[in-house]
């Protein structure tokens, strides 16, 4: 019995989706208009994630997303293979924040920067998974704690306790390296938890100050 013509059809769009990537990124290469759809629809939300948390605005997030796109369809021909498409991916997408960014006029810290903010030595603990930071405080306070971390922290953090990158993968999307990459996520957990003891210390100062700036008008 022959498929009817819609069944084709749509036979023909389920082996286009399920088309190995690396299919989808030597097609793209080529050209292949409906090959690069296929890559935009696997990895936008990750792409859009990741924008969102490095800039914490999503009007931002959104720009920031459609020109890292942009710029995947005009450089996906250098891509090698030397690593993970997602790595370079994201790669491709931090250096497109950073940029924008630096732009906006935020300090961009040097992964080599020394940090001289801790009064006293603290417990190095590069690599480590703190679960006290993740899960066990209010997601709108974290939110807020990320988005008030310089951006090569940001980064960082970002690529590694919430997209789940390891350090190797950072290095490579950083251009650092592994261990710089643990230092500025050791540098980050250290100002979040700043800033969240202070926002515990002090629930209601953001609100006191808004509404004393409001009284002053």
């Amino acid at each position: 019995m022959r498929p009817k013509q819609g069944q084709l059809s749509h036979n023909t769009t389920a082996r286009k989706k399920a088309a190995p990537e690396t299919q989808l990124i030597a097609r793209a290469q080529q050209g292949d208009e409906e090959a690069f759809a296929a890559l935009h629809e696997a990895h936008k939300r990750r792409v859009y994630s990741l924008c969102l948390r490095m800039t914490g605005d999503t009007a931002e997030a959104e720009d920031l997303s459609q020109e890292a796109f942009l710029q995947l369809f005009r450089k996906i021909s250098t891509f090698r293979g030397e690593s993970a498409f997602t790595t370079w991916l994201h790669r491709l997408v931090v250096n497109v924040v950073l940029m924008h960014l630096r732009k906006k006029g935020l300090q961009k810290i040097s992964l080599d920067e020394v940090d001289t903010s801790q009064e006293e030595p603290v417990k190095r603990d590069y690599g480590e998974d703190d679960r006290r930071l993740i899960g066990s405080i209010d997601r709108i306070i974290l939110g807020r704690a990320i988005a008030a971390l310089p951006p090569g922290y940001r980064a960082v953090f970002v690529l590694h306790d919430v997209e789940g990158f390891e350090h190797n993968e950072i290095a490579q999307i950083m251009d650092c390296s592994i261990g710089n990459s643990k230092s500025q996520l050791h540098k980050a957990r250290m100002k979040l938890r700043e800033h969240l003891r202070r926002d515990q210390r002090n629930p209601r100062r953001e609100a006191s100050h808004s509404s004393g700036s409001e009284d002053e008008r």
